[in-house]
């Protein structure tokens, strides 16, 4: 709902995205073919130190129903079926991964101008079962989510969550971890032509007393290139250069600096391509 609230999960996502989103220090190449009869191909390989992965997956749409099958290296073959508007504002999807015949799994989407309900149980004897619910508008919305362990009959998640949006900054707050940490959350649009950007990010254990936080910025050098910095109270520096150098397609450059490594390596760097005909 273009004025309803979004879903839990994507309480403080600004901020997160800006501070964490696409950051990669390893070697990532993804090509992506789309195709007009609903077909579309994309392949995706990442080298980590020496171990290569990679993984080709199909999507195909047709009418509201969109069917993806992902195959990787270990030959592990994972399905996801989602079916939309079954009954208004609903969507269903049916997932399940090969050889593993216990992780089928079901999920349902909700969306009411003043809700978005989200749940989802395992198709197995002992399915763990999760709920996450938002109330709200656009502009404030009020959410909280539980997971519960069929097994052992425990909660494995109890989290709740407020973010309040405007067109220039967004903010949030959210009690995670079993009520354990405290995380706050902040970003805001500067009104400057080349759209630069700041959030923060803050988190306070209260098992520990300790707090820690990261900042970030990201701008525009042309109209084709994003720059972003990231910088943490552990001693980790990191920025990010994204370029768009033909359309749909990205170029990503990332660094992180870590000055409490003074005996090894402090410096890692990665490359990241993404290809869309």
């Amino acid at each position: 709902m273009a004025n309803g609230p979004a879903s839990f999960s994507d309480i403080g996502k600004r901020a997160r995205d800006l501070l964490y989103k696409d950051y990669n220090f390893d070697h990532k190449f993804s090509l992506s073919i789309p195709n007009s009869t609903g077909l579309g191909l994309v392949a995706t390989g990442l080298k980590k130190d020496q171990v290569f992965i990679g993984d080709i997956s199909t999507l195909y749409k047709s009418g509201n129903t969109t069917v993806d099958v992902k195959v990787d290296t270990y030959s592990n073959v994972s399905t996801k079926v989602t079916v939309n508007d079954i009954l208004h504002g609903t969507k269903a999807a049916l997932s399940f991964n090969i050889p593993d015949h216990k992780s089928g799994k079901l999920d349902v989407q909700y969306l009411h101008p003043h809700a978005a309900i989200d749940s989802s149980i395992g198709l197995n004897p002992s399915p763990l079962l999760e709920l996450s619910a938002a109330i709200g508008s656009k502009d404030l919305c009020l959410g909280a989510e539980i997971g519960f362990n069929t097994t052992s009959a425990s909660f494995t998640k109890y989290n709740a969550g407020v973010t309040f949006n405007k067109p220039d900054f967004s903010a949030a707050l959210m009690l995670a971890d079993k009520g354990q940490t405290l995380k706050t959350s902040y970003i805001h649009y500067v009104d400057r032509p080349d759209g630069f950007t700041v959030a923060a990010e803050m988190t306070h254990r209260f098992s520990t007393f300790e707090n820690r936080f990261t900042i970030g910025s990201s701008q525009l050098i042309d109209p084709k290139t994003v720059l972003k910095t990231r910088f943490s109270d552990d001693g980790k520096a990191a920025f990010q250069c994204q370029r768009t150098w033909r359309p749909n397609s990205l170029i990503t450059l990332s660094a992180e600096y870590d000055s409490t490594k003074i005996f090894s390596s402090s410096t890692k760097f990665g490359l990241a391509l993404s290809l869309k005909p």
